[in-house]
C-alpha cells in the first residue's frame, strides 16, 4: 500500500526534486503564499518522475503498451526511413503522454534490442502527426525472442519536453515490460508492428507494461 501511494521515482527526477525542495524552503522564508505554490510544484515534480512497478502479462502473443497515456492514432504506415523500413508497411499506434502521465517507457515484448537510432529535431506539439518526422526522437528496433518478428518503438519529444532518456543499449536482452527509458515532460511514443490484431482503440487510456495493444 505504501509503495502504491508513494512510488519510487526515476533517477532523472532526483535533481529536479532537490532543486524544487531547496527553492521551496528558501521562498517560504519570505512568502508563505509563494512557498505554498512551490510546495504544490514540488509534489507535481515527484509525481511526474514516479516510476511504479508494473506487471506485464509475460506472453509474447501480446504486445503491451510502451507508455502511459492516451491512444491518439491507429493507422497503416510505412516504416521509419531512419531504420531503412520505408518500403515495409506496419500498423502504427501513437500514445500521447500529458504532463500528468508516468513518463517511463517499456518494451512491448521480450526480445533483443537490434538497433537504436537517435535523431535531433524540433519540439512541436507531440499530438501532431508530423511530430513523428520533425521532432527530437529515438528509435528502438526490438526483435522478439521466440520469432523473427521485429517491432519499432519511437520516443518523440513534445512541445515541453527537452530530453529523451535511453536506458538500454544495442544487443541488450529485455523481458516484456522492462524499462527502456523516459521522456522528460509532455511527449509521445509510437509503436510499429506487423501481423497482429489491434486490441486498443483510439481514445483509450493505457498503462505502460500492462495494457494490451495487439495480439497474434
Amino acid at each position: 500500500m505504501f509503495n502504491t501511494i508513494f512510488p519510487s521515482i526515476h533517477k532523472e527526477g532526483y535533481k529536479f526534486l532537490a532543486i524544487s525542495i531547496i527553492a521551496t524552503f528558501i521562498v517560504l522564508l519570505f512568502s508563505k503564499f509563494l512557498g505554498s505554490i512551490l510546495i504544490l510544484l514540488t509534489i507535481w515534480v515527484y509525481y511526474f518522475f514516479r516510476d511504479p512497478e508494473r506487471h506485464p502479462i509475460n506472453d509474447d502473443s501480446f504486445l503491451v503498451s510502451p507508455a502511459d497515456g492516451l491512444i491518439t492514432a491507429i493507422s497503416e504506415r510505412t516504416g521509419p526511413v531512419e531504420l531503412q523500413l520505408e518500403n515495409k508497411t506496419f500498423t502504427k499506434v501513437s500514445i500521447f503522454m500529458n504532463v500528468f502521465n508516468c513518463h517511463v517507457n517499456r518494451t512491448p515484448l521480450t526480445g533483443t534490442v537490434e538497433e537504436i537510432n537517435y535523431k535531433p529535431g524540433k519540439f512541436l506539439n507531440a499530438s501532431l502527426d508530423k511530430a513523428s518526422e520533425e521532432n527530437e526522437r529515438n528509435y528502438y528496433k526490438i526483435k522478439c525472442s521466440k520469432s523473427d518478428e521485429e517491432i519499432i518503438v519511437v520516443q518523440i519529444a513534445g512541445l515541453i519536453a527537452r530530453r529523451i532518456v535511453c536506458e538500454v543499449e544495442q544487443g541488450q536482452n529485455l523481458k516484456q515490460g522492462d524499462r527502456i527509458g523516459m521522456i522528460r515532460f509532455g511527449s509521445r511514443v509510437d509503436i510499429y508492428f506487423k501481423n497482429k490484431k489491434v486490441l486498443a482503440k483510439i481514445g483509450q487510456n493505457v498503462v505502460a507494461g500492462e495494457s494490451l495493444i495487439a495480439s497474434e
